[in-house]
C-alpha cells in the first residue's frame, strides 16, 4: 500500500495522533493496533468509537450530519392526529430511532397507547432489523420486512395490493419519501406521512473537510458509514474542496468503506466503489467485521531470524508490544516490506511513497530517520547499503 499525496504535502506531515492527540509510541496490542479508522456517524458515536479503541484501533471522529428534532413539533402531532382519527390498514416504519422517536412522543401527548392500538390493528412493515427490533420493543409484530432494507421493496409490496381507499401510515426517516408516497397515492391510498427528525450539516464541517483530505492522503484504513445520507455528506464536503475523483481512487484501493448495511452502502456501490459490510446491522457486528477485515488485508509478519516482526497498518508489533509510526516512516517500512531484503535506492523509495511529488531525496533520509525513532530499540530493523539505499534485515 502506497502513501499517495495528491498535491497535499504528504512528505510536510507531522507525526500520527490519535483524537486525543497522543504521539505514536509502545502500547499493548489488539486486533486493530495500528489501524486508523474514521467515524462518520453522529448518533451512537461515542459507542462505536470506543469499541474500535477498545480493539486497538486510532479513531478519528466527524460526523458527516446531525439528527434534529423537528423545530416545530405540531407536523408530528397533525400527522399522529389523522393517525388516530380513523382505522390504518398500513404502518411503514422506516428506521428503529424514528419509531422510537415516534412512539416517546406521543407517549408525552398521553396518546401512546392509542397510537400502538392503532398500529396493532394495522399490517405493519419495517424496513431492516433497526426498524423490526424497535417495532417489537413497543409491543407489535411486524408482517414483512425486505432483506434488502430497501424502501424499493417495501413499495412493491404495498403496490401488490388493493390500495384503493386503504389507510398508510408512513413514518419518514432524515426527508420526505415524496416518490414512495406519491406511488401510493397514484394507486388510491391515503397515505400520512409522519415526520419524527431529520437531517442537518454537521456541527463542526472543518472536522468532516480534514477527514476527506486524510482519506485521499490514505491517512485513514477504514471508513465506517451506518447511513446513506452520512455517506453522500461526505462525498458533497469532498466535491466541495475539488476531491472527490480523490477520494473515490481511495476507496476503491487503499481506505476499506465498511457500511452497516447493503442499503447504506448503495450511494458509494451506485459510484463503483466496493464496500464491506457485516451479515447483521448492528455496531457490533460492524466492529467485528472491521476487526477481521483490516488485518487481513494489511498485515505483513517478517522473519528477522530471531523473531517475527509483524507489520499491520502504522504499526510494527514485537513481542506483544506495538511501536506506532507516523504516515510518511510508516509507507517507508511499507514499501522495504513489499520486497523484503531488497536493497530500495532513494529514488525507488521516492517514486513508491511520495509519486514524485518530495522534493529531492534528503525527504527520504528524514523519513527514515523518523521511522528508526519510532521504531526504538528495533530500529536495526532498516538497514542502510552504503550507495544504494536501504532495505529490511530479515530472512529472505
Amino acid at each position: 500500500m502506497r502513501a499517495k499525496p495528491c498535491g497535499l504535502n504528504l512528505h510536510t506531515m507531522g507525526t500520527a495522533t490519535t483524537a486525543a492527540g497522543e504521539p505514536p509510541g509502545r502500547e499493548s496490542t489488539g486486533p486493530l493496533t495500528g489501524f486508523t479508522v474514521g467515524v462518520t456517524a453522529a448518533r451512537r458515536r461515542e459507542e462505536l468509537v470506543a469499541l474500535l479503541r477498545r480493539r486497538g484501533a486510532r479513531v478519528i471522529a466527524a460526523p458527516t450530519l446531525r439528527i434534529l428534532p423537528l423545530d416545530d413539533d405540531g407536523a408530528l402531532r397533525r400527522a399522529t392526529g389523522r393517525c388516530l382519527a380513523g382505522p390504518l390498514d398500513y404502518v411503514v416504519a422506516t428506521t428503529g430511532v424514528g419509531w422510537r422517536g415516534w412512539m416517546s412522543t406521543a407517549e408525552g401527548w398521553g396518546q401512546g397507547a392509542r397510537l400502538a392500538r392503532a398500529c396493532q390493528e394495522a399490517v405493519v412493515l419495517t424496513r431492516g432489523p433497526k426498524a423490526t427490533g424497535a417495532v417489537r420493543a413497543s409491543g407489535l409484530d411486524e408482517t414483512y420486512s425486505p432483506r434488502s432494507e430497501a424502501c424499493d421493496e417495501l413499495l412493491s409490496w404495498l403496490l401488490a395490493r388493493e390500495l384503493r381507499g386503504r389507510r398508510i401510515a408512513v413514518q419518514e426517516h432524515g426527508a420526505p419519501l415524496d416518490g414512495f408516497a406519491a406511488a401510493l397515492r397514484e394507486r388510491g391510498a391515503e397515505v400520512i406521512e409522519v415526520p419524527v427528525y431529520r437531517w442537518a450539516p454537521p456541527e463542526d464541517p472543518d472536522a468532516v473537510r480534514r477527514l476527506v483530505e486524510q482519506t485521499v492522503r490514505r491517512e485513514v484504513h477504514a471508513l465506517t458509514f451506518t447511513s446513506a445520507p452520512a455517506i453522500t455528506a461526505f462525498l458533497d464536503a469532498a466535491d466541495e474542496v475539488g476531491l472527490r475523483t480523490e477520494v473515490l481512487a481511495a476507496l476503491r484501493d487503499d481506505v476499506m468503506p465498511v457500511c452497516v448495511g447493503p442499503l447504506c452502502a448503495r450511494p458509494l456501490e451506485d459510484v463503483g466503489v466496493p464496500t464491506v459490510s457485516p451479515e447483521r446491522g448492528r455496531l457490533g457486528s460492524l466492529v467485528r467485521t472491521i476487526a477481521e477485515a483490516l488485518p487481513a488485508r494489511n498485515r505483513r509478519e517478517l522473519d528477522t531470524g530471531t523473531q517475527t516482526v509483524v507489520l499491520q497498518g502504522n504499526a510494527v508489533l514485537v513481542d506483544g508490544e506495538a511501536f506506532w509510526l507516523p504516515p510518511v516512516p510508516a509507507a517507508v517500512l511499507r514499501a522495504l516490506a513489499e520486497r523484503p531484503g531488497w536493497v530500495l535506492s532513494r529514488a525507488d523509495l521516492l517514486r513508491r511513497v511520495w509519486a514524485g511529488s518530495a522534493p529531492d531525496e534528503h525527504a527520504v533520509e528524514a523519513a527514515v530517520g523518523r521511522l528508526r525513532g519510532a521504531l526504538g530499540p528495533h530500529a536495526g530493523l532498516v538497514r542502510t547499503i552504503p550507495k544504494r539505499g536501504y532495505r529490511l534485515a530479515v530472512s529472505t
